[in-house]
C-alpha cells in the first residue's frame, strides 16, 4: 500500500490536511491521488487572499492521464501557496507530503467540526482499499 502518514487527516477526495502549532494548515494530495494520476505536468494554484469554504474547488491539476479539481478540506483564507509547483509540478510526484503541497490556510472558526469530518490515515487507508 502506498505511503499514508499518521499525522495527517484525509479527505475523501485525496486531500491531506497538517496543521501546525501556528494554527496553520497545509494542504496537498495524497501519494494516493498522485500516483492515480500519473506524471504531473501543470498545476493552476489558488490566489492569495482568497477566502474558501470546506469542500470548495480550490486547484487543479493536470496529468498525462487527466485533469482533476483540488478541494479545500476545511474553511479558511488562503496565506500562501507552493511557487514551486509553477516550474516543477513533477514535484507533487516525487514529493506528495513535504515538497508537494499546494497551499497553506488561515483556519476559519469552524475548523474543529471540519476536522471531525476527515478520516485519519487507517480510515484512509480503507478508502484507498475500497475505490
Amino acid at each position: 500500500m502506498r505511503n499514508i502518514p499518521d499525522d495527517l487527516k484525509y479527505a475523501p477526495s485525496h486531500e491531506w490536511i497538517r496543521i501546525d502549532q501556528d494554527g496553520v494548515a497545509t494542504i496537498g494530495i495524497s501519494d494516493h491521488a498522485q500516483d492515480a494520476l500519473g506524471d504531473i505536468v501543470f498545476v493552476e494554484l489558488p490566489e492569495l487572499g482568497t477566502s474558501v469554504i470546506a469542500k470548495d474547488e480550490v486547484a487543479v491539476v493536470e496529468s498525462v492521464k487527466a485533469a482533476s479539481d483540488i478541494y479545500s478540506p476545511v474553511s479558511g483564507e488562503i496565506i500562501a501557496v507552493n511557487e514551486v509547483l509553477i516550474d516543477a509540478p513533477e514535484t507533487v510526484n516525487s514529493s506528495p507530503y513535504e515538497n508537494g503541497w499546494f497551499y497553506k490556510l488561515a483556519l476559519g472558526e469552524d475548523v474543529e467540526l471540519e476536522l471531525d469530518d476527515l478520516m485519519d490515515a487507517a480510515a484512509y487507508y480503507d478508502h484507498c482499499e475500497d475505490e
